[in-house]
């Protein structure tokens, strides 16, 4: 693997990371694209969308505990929120990681980008901004919870994302979960969808080992430096970052899908 090759994989992974820890996403958001499309423009071979898929799938497992650890001190973790919501997506992503398999690359693109078009929509609808001074009597309605977990599972399972970028949306519009808990607990929630994506992308031989590792070394650096960038940033301003961002995915992949 050539030295400039490896030097694009770990910036992508570290910037994919970063903003992964910071707003609460495993980082197959950004970084699906990003290596989808980025790698090409310097001249290197394109990796399939079964290839990033799968990298992005064993990504998301190390980055997404790293940014859990960078919030287990701060009392956002809702135990509750996370056994609900992580056993259904954990089924959910089952389904879907090994399901991929028997889809083609535009189909999974698809895929990528109908989901982030959901979260696109949910993130730009107007939230009334929940108190957190209180956030140890937070309760939301467990089987709207397990539902919805349930679906976001398959779809990120297809494309190896631990589904953050919609678990954040859901819980912040739907079940009504204040912007910093839902962050936390979304990255744990996010691991658990991992462990069964990554199951799924390495039983059908959809992993490239020596990319991931560098994505997944640049992002065990990053995550934990973004998720202590958080606790400092207004919850408005979070929430703006990653509507934007989210959006932004959004457009890019449907323009490359149509055209």
């Amino acid at each position: 693997m050539e030295f400039y090759y490896v030097v694009l994989l770990f910036t992508l992974g570290f910037i994919g990371s970063f903003l992964s820890g910071m707003l609460g996403i495993g980082g197959a958001i950004v970084k699906y694209p990003m290596l989808l499309m980025i790698p090409p423009v310097f001249g290197f071979e394109a990796l399939t969308a079964h290839e990033v898929s799968g990298i992005s799938a064993l990504d998301v497992l190390f980055v997404s505990i790293a940014g859990v650890l960078g919030y287990r001190s701060g009392g956002y973790l809702n135990k509750s929120l996370i056994i609900v919501m992580g056993s259904s997506v954990l089924v959910g992503s089952l389904i879907g990681s090994f399901d991929s398999e028997l889809l083609t690359e535009t189909q999974v693109n698809i895929v990528y980008g109908i989901l982030a078009l959901l979260a696109a929509i949910m993130m730009f609808i107007p939230k009334k901004q929940l108190d957190e001074s209180h956030i140890e009597q937070v309760t939301f309605n467990k089987p709207l919870a397990t539902i919805l977990a349930f679906l976001v599972g398959i779809g990120s399972g297809i494309v190896g994302a631990g589904g953050g970028f919609l678990l954040i949306p859901i819980m912040l519009l739907i079940l009504r979960i204040p912007t910093r808990m839902a962050i936390a607990s979304s990255l744990a929630i996010t691991f658990i969808s991992a462990v069964a994506g990554s199951i799924g992308k390495i039983t059908t031989g959809q992993v490239e080992y020596l990319p991931t590792l560098i994505i997944v070394i640049a992002g065990l650096m990053a995550a934990p430096i973004g998720a202590k960038v958080s606790t400092k940033l207004n919850t408005k301003v979070l929430e703006n970052i990653l509507a934007i961002l989210i959006l932004g995915t959004a457009v890019k992949i449907w323009i490359d899908i149509l055209l």
